[in-house]
């Protein structure tokens, strides 16, 4: 269901589109968790420690793909805000040019060098050839992820955050059977979870895209509208690649961490995956109101509504300030029974460090709150490529982290890495954002006297 966010109550409209995010995010996390479970528990710990070892590099890739995606989205929600409905359908059609290519490209880079790639980050000689297995299938699959993310992306950017969710949970379900049947029935190990991943994400992209074309008219592209249109990709380019790039980026100071980890052993890789899909899963909250930030203030600047833009943002950090103490909760109080989804509860010394790494970070969750909806807010009104730098300090927090303080303090100082990074951003992202809204109103303010005259 197409919903216009330029009219409206902004908190209203910012928790009416978030809920179904947050409920999306926790099948996407469910979806992701599924392989860690199901290997940790069927396979073994050196099983779980080889998928997590890949975490960095998959969110390296995956990531960036992900914020393309979101990022060739913008001027969909901008043109729609604006009800540019040819616009719309334009910027669609060079979307998916956009999207062929770098699929075709990214998987035929990533699964040539993926041996190389694991060399470089000291992936564990016990674990290595599992690794190898998980993380090649899923690169393999690119096209698979490209293939849900862009139709769900153009769906959230009118507005609707239902459908894409009905899709996830789809996938999620399909993925539980058949990581079931892959690796407890078929003994695939963690090559079976990593097909299951892919084909899961293969089909709910396809129904995604079977929607679209039965239930948005709107969408449907006429003939002149299929044109490779270089202005329009352009400005797609524009939004996509620095989103995409700041995901990578802050990817990259993951892996480099993931690098100083592995050095310290098998047994704290599988702490530091398990801790952090515990994080990721109580997290959700606070990414789905980022999300819903990017299209809310995306509707609003098109529809010329600065005011609106700016209450938004104050009510909807208020939203984050509250998610973020939930979270916190969520983590102290249930993080060990949530780490024992991947962890059998004879292992006490790695469920010790869970608890450690959860405890740490979960105090610094109102910094992670206040980066997602700044960085969010800024790339939904078109500032993606100063969004990207927040990345950059990302990573140069957690490489100074991997490798300043990791030799010396060891563990205690990988459980310090995210925080670091998350202050890093905002200390950009805060004078940033403060600054393109001023220069939004200025602008709308010229646009307007210029009309009037």
């Amino acid at each position: 269901m197409v919903r216009d966010m330029t009219e409206g109550k902004p908190i209203r409209l910012i928790l009416a589109f978030m809920v179904p995010m947050f409920l999306g995010n926790l099948f996407q996390q469910f979806y992701n968790m599924v392989d860690a479970i199901i290997v940790g528990k069927g396979v073994g710990k050196y099983a779980l420690a080889a998928v997590g070892s890949t975490g960095s590099l998959n969110f390296l890739v995956i990531g960036f793909v992900q914020g393309l995606c979101s990022g060739l989205c913008i001027s969909i929600s901008q043109r729609f805000g604006a009800g540019d409905l040819v616009g719309v359908r334009k910027t669609l059609m060079n979307a998916i040019y956009i999207s062929l290519a770098v699929a075709l490209v990214l998987t035929t880079v990533t699964v040539c060098f993926t041996r190389e790639i694991l060399a470089i980050m000291d992936t564990p000689a016990d674990i290595f050839d599992q690794a190898y297995d998980y993380i090649v299938i899923i690169f393999a699959g690119i096209a698979a992820t490209m293939l849900y993310n862009l139709p769900a992306g153009i769906l959230r950017a009118l507005g609707d955050s239902k459908t894409p969710l009905l899709f996830l949970m789809i996938s999620a379900l399909l993925n539980v059977a058949l990581d079931l049947l892959a690796v407890l029935v078929l003994h695939m190990g963690v090559a079976g979870a990593a097909y299951a991943t892919v084909i899961s994400q293969a089909v709910s992209g396809i129904l995604c895209v079977m929607f679209i074309r039965k239930h948005y008219p709107i969408l449907h592209v006429k003939r002149e509208e299929m044109a490779f249109n270089w202005p329009i990709a352009k400005q797609g380019l524009l939004n996509g690649l620095p989103m995409g790039l700041q995901f990578s980026f802050t990817a990259v100071g993951s892996v480099v961490l993931q690098r100083a980890v592995n050095g310290l052993g098998s047994e704290i890789v599988a702490a530091v995956t398990a801790a952090g899909k515990v994080q990721m899963l109580a997290t959700q909250p606070m990414e789905a109101l980022g999300v819903t930030m990017a299209t809310y203030c995306g509707q609003n600047l098109g529809a010329g509504r600065m005011d609106r833009v700016r209450s938004g943002m104050r009510q909807g950090l208020g939203a984050v300030a509250i998610s973020s103490i939930f979270s916190f909760a969520v983590v102290n109080l249930f993080g060990r029974q949530l780490a024992l989804l991947f962890l059998d509860a004879g292992e006490v010394q790695i469920l010790s460090r869970v608890a450690q790494f959860t405890w740490i970070n979960s105090l610094f969750f109102p910094l992670l709150g206040l980066l997602l909806a700044l960085r969010n807010a800024l790339q939904g009104m078109g500032y993606s490529l100063p969004a990207m730098l927040a990345g950059v300090f990302e990573l140069v927090a957690r490489a100074l982290v991997a490798f300043c303080l990791v030799s010396q303090f060891q563990f205690d100082a990988v459980c310090f890495a995210n925080p670091a990074a998350w202050i890093g951003a905002n200390i950009l992202l805060i004078p940033l954002y403060l600054t393109c809204v001023k220069r939004l109103q200025a602008r709308l303010r010229a646009q307007g006297s210029l009309e009037n005259a």
